[in-house]
Order: structure tokens, then C-alpha cells, then sequence
């Protein structure tokens, strides 16, 4: 048997010796090859200190009952986003390999191989977008939401835990490739014929094929949830235009996963059965057309921009409004212009392949198609500039990064009309003129709007606030480090330098290059201090506590229970009766107050915990794995343990407890003592330690 030779076929399928990175590694010690083989080592550590710290700390038992089996929306929000950073340390670090290889390899084949450097921008672009944004923004929806518009729980909590666990299991699939076997070369949308059999043979692309299915399954299923919520579980009195601006964000994203993931589905699902029964959807020859695959994928690809981009709006116009101190300028326009995003973002795909043979006339129209889009996002603009006017603004971390984002966010809108004219889109198509304009929305449209949101909720949720001077570090460095990655992009795109370029034969490009080399290492710097302001906060958490609820003098209705909320979020549903209904209540005197006692409490039901999802879940992480390496008796395995988890749950009883309301009374009434018993703060102390969570009223 040779080291490439299938290790026991019957049992592994195809897994060879040389699978393995650290094998690689051994037998040819390259510089690429002891990348690799330190990034498989590192996934490998990492996993094993998780095990021994929660051994070590005797964690297991808390974990599984108050985490991982948990239905609660909350938690299952705050796991979604744990995933997210995690994706985003990983991708981020590629990010910097492939800066640093184009710096070194200008007339020099410098240390990654080619093949090595097409599974990094693969491995970026994936889990940037899948396994990262999608997550994120996922997490935030689900933590926030139901909150904003007075539910206890999803419409569906039960499908809200399996589409976590497949998010989790998709992303064991990415973070595998890096341990066993390689990753595809294909890029992020996996273009055939390039990714058929005959041209990767390897189990890259199998990766990414059900890395990619499991993810857009998740988020489908967490669209229909996120869908159901807004319009059957809204408080008394919380009328569709009484939502807060987030919520809508969030009903729109929903309506596009619900539209836009099922063809990206369609069409991995149509690669696979190419490659595993030889079928010829996408193949150069026997009556495929890749270019069925290039318009299935973009049907999912540019709703999928906006899938990003949404929930980040819904941020701003929250974080604006409240440290604006001022109403939401425009409301309904607001409202109208997020309709007319959504909608029209089913209009523009073609704009992803002008250069792939249509007429001219069919490019005419989606360029046109493309250019309106602008409108309603030039709308939000003018509406948080005009919320901001006269406003009393207090410039806090979150604020930061939405100021950053209007300025940074318009530029890359700029260029999006360049590339929405189909001639000069044939000009920079491939080059990193496009590269530049893509980050550029979805650095400040997606991560900032994420990180902005993350920061303003993050007392909600833990019930101390984050270090705001570490915070101030982080923001700075994600503008300084995207303006130095980024723009030199612009140059050399226009320049003539192709994107997915390895080596560099135009010593002219190499100023350039070095400058967006030190922005990639200004960004890893940036998620570095949120690190280090995750960890002081937690340091100095006792200092920094908020348990009356309210530490930004907040307008919805998340504000007005305790930080943390409780497991059934409101001791009584508040009778909504216009928007923003908590601070009208706060700061007008002839209205009821906010914190008065109820006059009566119920028991409550909330869903018990289950397994399930987490079994179904990794179980088809399981089967995709076997998929991925002909292990036939896995994948059966796996698939036979989805169906068992489906039916065993199907029969379950007694899958709700009940929340006496003698202990909601008690809890309520407590939480309500304390508010009354802390000094309320002005906003100009609310960063301070002084800040209990309680806000001064102005009337």
C-alpha cells in the first residue's frame, strides 16, 4: 500500500495518509505545506482545550442543560453569534495569509502554492458570507426581535434549535477541511464546470457543496421562523407600523431567505448529483449549461447582498435614533424603502455575469435595474443624517461605527454604479477593482451594522456593558485597517490586476499591495481588541452592571425588562399603543409609568429543553461528512439518525413547563424594587460606571 492509497476503503472510503496536513507537512516541509499543516494543528488544539477547560471546570452538566438543549430564542441568538466570531477569527486570518503572499510573490512565487491559495480565497469567501455573516445576523435577529415586538419565545422554537445545529454542523464541515483532506479552489460561488468531477477530482468542492446545502437549509428554515414571528406573535396593540425599524429589517431579510436560499439549494443539489451519479446538469458537454447553475446561483447571490445588508440598516436606524435622542426622521419612508430593496433585489442578478454572452440589451436592462436600487438606500441615508440634525448625539461605540459606515458605505455605493454600466463592468469585471467594491459594502454595511448591534445589546443580554475604551481601539482600527486594505484594491483593479492572482509579474502594483498588506494586519489588530474588550469587560463586569435594564435611555421594548431578561422575557405583555411606547412612557409625565407593578401576574408556559435539534443537526453534519468521503455507511448512519430524532420527538410528551405566577410575581417584583432603588444617569455619564442601568428622564 502507497501513502496515497486508501487507508481501509470499506470502512474510510477514500481518506489516504497524505489526507492528512501534518502528513503533507512530513513528507514535503514547504512553507505552504507547514501552513496548512499549523492551521489543521491549531483547529485540533483549540478543540482539545475546549474539552479540558470544561472538564477542568466541571462545565459539561451547565452547558448541556442551560445551553446546547436550550429553546430559548435568547440563548440560542448568543450561540449563533459565538459561531460567528469563531468563523470570523478563521476567515479573517486567511484574509491576512493572502495579503501577505501577494506582498511577498511580486516576481516570486513567495510561500503558499497556488492550489494552497485557491482553497484561501475559497475558504474567505464561504465562510465570510455563510458561516459568519449569516449567522450574525441570524443571532442578532433572534436575540432581538422577539424581544422588540413583545414575544416570549419564536413562533417555532423547537425548528429555531435545528437551524442553529445545522449552522453548527455546516461549519464542523469547514473547519474539518482544515484537519482532514483539502478544501475547493472553486471561489465562494463554486462555479461549474470548474467544480465538476473531471475537473476536481478531490473532495474540496464535496466540502463545500454540503457545507453550503446544510447552511442554506438553516437559514430558510430560520427565515420561515423569523416570518412567522413578526406576523402572528406581536404584542397587544403592536400594529405592523408600530414596529420598530429592526423588526422590519428583519421581516424583509426573512421574506428573501425564504425566496432566495431554496435556489442555492437547488443548484448545489443539482452539482452534487453531477458529480456523485454522473449526471450532466452543469457539464461543458452531453447537454449541460453552466450557465443554468450561474443564474441559479445569482438568484440566491444578490438577495443574498441584501439578506446581509438589512439587518445592518435595522441597527443603524435603532443605534441613530437612541443616540440621537431624537424620534426616527422618516419612519414610513423608512418602511417603504426597505420594501423597495427587498423587492428589487430580485431584480439585478444578471449584473453578476454582464461579461457571460447576454445581449446588450438584456445587460441595458439589469444595469438600469441595478442603478435604481440606489434610490431607497440613498433614502435611509438622508433619514439618518436628518435623525442625527439637532439631535443630542452622544458619540459611543455604536454610533461610531454607524457614523463610519455612512461615510465609508457611499463610496462603495459610488462604485457600484460604475460596475452597474455594463462596459466598464467588462473593463475591471475579474479584476480586484470588484474585490474592493464588494468589501466595501459588506465591511460597513454587514460588520459594522453587526459589531454596532453587537455592542449596543451585548448589556441587554449579559447585563454589563462592554469596555468602552477598548471599544473606541477596536472601532478605529476596523476603519483605519479597511480604508488601508481596501482602497489600494481600487488602483490596482483599475490598474489591470486580475483578483485570485497568487503571484504578481508588475513590480508597478507592488506600493500598493504593501499598503493593503499593513490594513489586513490593522484589521486582525481589530479583532484582537474586541477580544481583549470582550475580556476586560468581563474583568471588571461587577463595575460595569446594568441590572435595571435601560442603560441608553432606549426607545423599544427591550429596554424595559431586566438585563439579563428572564427566560419568558415579560412578567406581563405591555399594551402597546404607539411607537417607541417605552420612552414615550418614560419621559412624559401624564402617562402611565413604564415600571409601575402589573395588576395581576399568570403562569406562564415556555418550551422544556431538547435534544433534538442538536441531534438532527449534527447527524446531517454526520451524513454530509460520509458524503464527502464516500463513507456510504456514515451518510446512511447519519441520515437514518435525522429521521429517528424527527419521529422520536413527533411522539415526545410534556414539552412545555410552566412558570408558576407566584414566581413571576416575585421575580417581577424584585427587578422592580431595584429599578426604583438606583440613581437614574444623564447621558452625559452613561459610559461611566455610574451607569446602572437606569436612565435620567427628560421630560
Amino acid at each position: 500500500m502507497t501513502a496515497a492509497s486508501p487507508v481501509f476503503p470499506a470502512l474510510l472510503g477514500r481518506f489516504a495518509w497524505t489526507d492528512l496536513p501534518f502528513v503533507r507537512a512530513w513528507q514535503d516541509p514547504n512553507a505552504s505545506e507547514i501552513v496548512g499543516a499549523a492551521a489543521g494543528g491549531l483547529v485540533v488544539i483549540g478543540a482539545l482545550a475546549v474539552v479540558v477547560l470544561l472538564t477542568r471546570y466541571r462545565l459539561w452538566g451547565r452547558l448541556w442543560t442551560e445551553w446546547l438543549t436550550s429553546l430559548d430564542h435568547k440563548k440560542i441568538g448568543i450561540m449563533y453569534i459565538v459561531t460567528a466570531f469563531v468563523m470570523l477569527a478563521r476567515a479573517l486570518v486567511e484574509a491576512v495569509l493572502m495579503r501577505v503572499q501577494q506582498a511577498v510573490a511580486i516576481g516570486d512565487p513567495g510561500f503558499l502554492s497556488p492550489d494552497h491559495f485557491g482553497q484561501l480565497f475559497s475558504t474567505h469567501g464561504s465562510i465570510m458570507i455563510f458561516f459568519m455573516a449569516m449567522p450574525f445576523l441570524t443571532g442578532l435577529i433572534n436575540y432581538v426581535m422577539p424581544l422588540q415586538i413583545g414575544a416570549r419565545d419564536m413562533a417555532f422554537p423547537w425548528a429555531n434549535s435545528i437551524a442553529l445545529w445545522l449552522t453548527i454542523g455546516a461549519a464542523g464541515l469547514m473547519m474539518a477541511s482544515l484537519v482532514v483532506g483539502q478544501f475547493s479552489t472553486g471561489g465562494w460561488s463554486g462555479y461549474p464546470p470548474y467544480t465538476e468531477r473531471a475537473f476536481s477530482p478531490g473532495v474540496g468542492v464535496d466540502y463545500w457543496i454540503w457545507a453550503v446545502t446544510l447552511s442554506s437549509i438553516s437559514s430558510t428554515m430560520a427565515g420561515i421562523n423569523i416570518a412567522c414571528t413578526l406576523y402572528k406573535l406581536r404584542c397587544p396593540g403592536m400594529t405592523i407600523m408600530r414596529m420598530p425599524m429592526f423588526c422590519w429589517t428583519s421581516l424583509c431579510t426573512a421574506i428573501l431567505m425564504i425566496f432566495a436560499l431554496p435556489p442555492l439549494t437547488v443548484a448545489t443539489g443539482l452539482l452534487a448529483l453531477d458529480r456523485y451519479l454522473g449526471f450532466h446538469m452543469f457539464t461543458n458537454d452531453l447537454g449541460g449549461n453552466m450557465m443554468n447553475y450561474a443564474n441559479l446561483f445569482w438568484l440566491f447571490g444578490h438577495p443574498e447582498v441584501y439578506i446581509l445588508i438589512l439587518p445592518a440598516f435595522g441597527v443603524y436606524s435603532e443605534v441613530v435614533s437612541t443616540f440621537s435622542g431624537k424620534d426616527l426622521y422618516g419612519y414610513t419612508s423608512l418602511v417603504i424603502a426597505t420594501m423597495a430593496i427587498a423587492v428589487l433585489s430580485f431584480t439585478v442578478w444578471v449584473h453578476h455575469f454582464f461579461t457571460m454572452g447576454q445581449s446588450a440589451e438584456i445587460n441595458a436592462v439589469f444595469g438600469i435595474a441595478t442603478m435604481t436600487i440606489g434610490v431607497p438606500t440613498g433614502v435611509k441615508i438622508y433619514d439618518w443624517i436628518w435623525t442625527m440634525f439637532r439631535g443630542e448625539v452622544r458619540f459611543s461605540v455604536p454610533m461610531l461605527y454607524a457614523i463610519a459606515f455612512m461615510m465609508t458605505f457611499v463610496l462603495g455605493g459610488l462604485t457600484g454604479i460604475v460596475l452597474a454600466m455594463p462596459p466598464l463592468d467588462y473593463l475591471v469585471h475579474n479584476t480586484l477593482f470588484l474585490v474592493a467594491h464588494f468589501h466595501n459594502m459588506l465591511i460597513p454595511g454587514l460588520l459594522y451594522g453587526m459589531l454596532a448591534g453587537y455592542t449596543y445589546w451585548f448589556p441587554k443580554a449579559f447585563g454589563f456593558r462592554l469596555d468602552e475604551r477598548w471599544g473606541r481601539v477596536a472601532v478605529a482600527c476596523w476603519v483605519v485597517g479597511f480604508y488601508l486594505a481596501f482602497m489600494p484594491l481600487y488602483v490596482l483593479g483599475a490598474s489591470g490586476m486580475a483578483r485570485r492572482t497568487s503571484a504578481i509579474f508588475e513590480p508597478d502594483f507592488r506600493p500598493w499591495l504593501y499598503v493593503a498588506c499593513v490594513g489586513a494586519f490593522v484589521l486582525l489588530a481589530a479583532l484582537v481588541s474586541l477580544g481583549v474588550q470582550l475580556w476586560v469587560s468581563i474583568r471588571d463586569r461587577e463595575r460595569r452592571r446594568v441590572p435595571a435594564g435601560d442603560p441608553w435611555d432606549g426607545r423599544s421594548l427591550e429596554w424595559a425588562i431586566p438585563s439579563p431578561p428572564p427566560a419568558y422575557n415579560f412578567a406581563v405583555l405591555p399594551p402597546v399603543d404607539r411607537r417607541d411606547w417605552f420612552y414615550d412612557r418614560k419621559h412624559d409625565a401624564a402617562k402611565p409609568d413604564p415600571y409601575r407593578r402589573p395588576a395581576g401576574y399568570e403562569a406562564i408556559d415556555m418550551p422544556r429543553n431538547a435534544m433534538s435539534g442538536m441531534a438532527i443537526g449534527l447527524s446531517a453534519a454526520m451524513a454530509a461528512f460520509g458524503l464527502v468521503w464516500g463513507m456510504w455507511w456514515l451518510a446512511v448512519v447519519g441520515v437514518e439518525l435525522v429521521v429517528a430524532a424527527v419521529v422520536v420527538r413527533s411522539f415526545g410528551r410534556g414539552q412545555h413547563r410552566t412558570i408558576p405566577a407566584r414566581q413571576v410575581a416575585a421575580e417581577h417584583d424584585a427587578w422592580l424594587a431595584l429599578v426604583h432603588a438606583t440613581p437614574p444617569t444623564p447621558r452625559q455619564t452613561e459610559m461611566s460606571d455610574a451607569n446602572r442601568g437606569r436612565a435620567e428622564i427628560k421630560a
